[in-house]
């Protein structure tokens, strides 16, 4: 499979016009015609369906498209990684991470490594710990910042214990916002917001015991700012942590810790055993820098 071909039908895919795709690939529509019909038959299915006004994808051409990106951002990688010239650190280190308070932490690292080697660029990519993890494994991830309990299995990390408190979200004029903190009797007949991570959902049950089965659990989530929107909309109580939404105007949303306190730590994770480019090895010789200077 060509990926010159590759970015012809991801082309296709954003036009949804096979004469716009050639204009902007520079080519003329039958010969960009002939290579993605060649791309079916490779693939032994069809791709598209030619509509009289507009090009969709089929189920098959959706999976295609996904996987496509994936090949091309991988192939950029691995380009980027070897332009760096022995003598200059630059390139791109990527970093995946959820919403939650040791971000600042990470914020603290990626700042002094920035001040030593400002020609490199940071990505910072937003997303759950299994979704962080799977493109670790793809190697379209460098950095892995994850909220415990999770798999470390064929990671070397640091750990920063206890960085984030869970609590619970409401709006400010709610009876609840002029308690101290909140317990789970406070919570055990309103509308739940919860992770979607089954194991941090476990951290969760264990908390409230035997009365977990007794919740009302009305949404659950992958990430606290949209749990944020629907609480702010009166829709219900985020638990969750502290993490991003602490950044918000609390004339929109306020957060009380729950009690019995409960606190988690997170871990930054690389790879075990890769072969990392240079400017990736010295953003992990940062974070065991900064990890020395916790001890």
């Amino acid at each position: 499979m060509d990926i010159r071909v590759l970015r012809y039908f991801l082309a296709v895919a954003k036009e949804q016009s096979f004469t716009k795709a050639a204009e902007m690939l520079h080519i003329t529509q039958p010969t960009l015609s002939r290579q993605l019909a060649a791309l079916e038959e490779e693939l032994g299915t069809s791709l598209f369906v030619r509509g009289s006004r507009s090009i969709t994808l089929t189920s098959e051409g959706v999976l295609l498209k996904r996987r496509a990106l994936e090949i091309i951002e991988l192939e950029e990688k691995t380009l980027e990684e070897f332009r760096s010239e022995d003598n200059l650190i630059e390139g791109k280190v990527t970093i995946g991470c959820g919403e939650f308070s040791a971000v600042e932490v990470l914020a603290d690292i990626c700042g002094k490594f920035r001040e030593k080697y400002p020609m490199v660029q940071i990505g910072i990519h937003t997303a759950t710990a299994d979704v962080v993890y799977d493109r670790m494994s793809q190697g379209l991830i460098d950095i892995g910042l994850f909220l415990e309990p999770v798999n470390t299995e064929g990671l070397d990390y640091i750990r920063l214990n206890d960085t984030d408190y869970w609590v619970v979200g409401m709006k400010p004029d709610d009876p609840l916002a002029d308690k101290e903190y909140i317990t789970k009797e406070d919570l055990l007949n309103l509308p739940i917001m919860l992770p979607e991570r089954a194991n941090v959902q476990s951290e969760i049950a264990n908390w409230f015991g035997k009365d977990f089965e007794k919740l009302n659990i009305a949404f659950v989530t992958n990430l606290g700012t949209n749990a944020g929107v629907m609480a702010s909309n009166g829709l219900g109580y985020p638990l969750s942590i502290e993490g991003a939404v602490k950044y918000w105007s609390q004339d929109f949303l306020i957060q009380k810790r729950i009690y019995p306190e409960l606190k988690t730590s997170t871990v930054i994770a690389w790879r075990r055993n890769i072969p990392y480019p240079k400017a990736v090895q010295k953003f992990i010789e940062e974070i065991n820098f900064f990890g020395g200077n916790r001890l």
